[in-house]
């Protein structure tokens, strides 16, 4: 594309293409998800609404965290590949036993990606991992970010 210039109009053309339309999209679900789970945004000025899992993992490039809104009972896990590889397998201690629902998966084939992901979610298993007592044995994707909800109060896991 052009660079910008504030006398021309944006170029929108663009998103006939299916790469930006995938970012597009990216950007939609991402906004969308937002403002969809409470812990994104309930404490989003405090330090309690954020917790690193594991920020010193360089030789696997991958970081993951969780966010947290006013309940014990609902957690938003990200963990984030910064590397060409993809990571299975790769496990992330989480605070609760239960299903994690896959809720936004950058690699998903409807924003361009590979499709590496995790099958819409999973149950935590009993295998202590970053000081938690459960974790969750994850898919990857390379260069991408996954994000799972858990809310113990959803009566529909799955």
């Amino acid at each position: 594309g052009l660079e910008w210039n504030h006398d021309s109009a944006l170029e929108w053309h663009l998103l006939e293409k299916d790469d930006f339309k995938g970012i597009q999209d990216w950007v939609k679900d991402l906004n969308a998800a937002y403002k969809k789970y409470k812990p994104f945004y309930e404490k989003d000025f405090s330090p309690d609404g954020f917790k690193w899992i594991d920020c010193s993992d360089w030789q696997e490039s991958i970081v993951s965290w969780l966010r947290k809104g006013n309940s014990d009972d609902e957690y938003v896990l990200c963990a984030a590949n910064f590397t060409p590889v993809p990571r299975y397998g790769y496990r992330i201690g989480v605070p609760r036993s239960g299903f994690w629902k896959e809720i936004l998966n950058s690699d998903a084939t409807k924003y361009g990606g590979g499709g590496i992901g995790n099958c819409g979610g999973m149950e935590a298993e009993m295998v202590g991992s970053h000081g938690y007592p459960y974790s969750l044995p994850l898919s990857i994707p390379p260069l991408g970010i996954v994000m799972f909800h858990f809310n113990a109060k959803d009566e529909q896991h799955q």
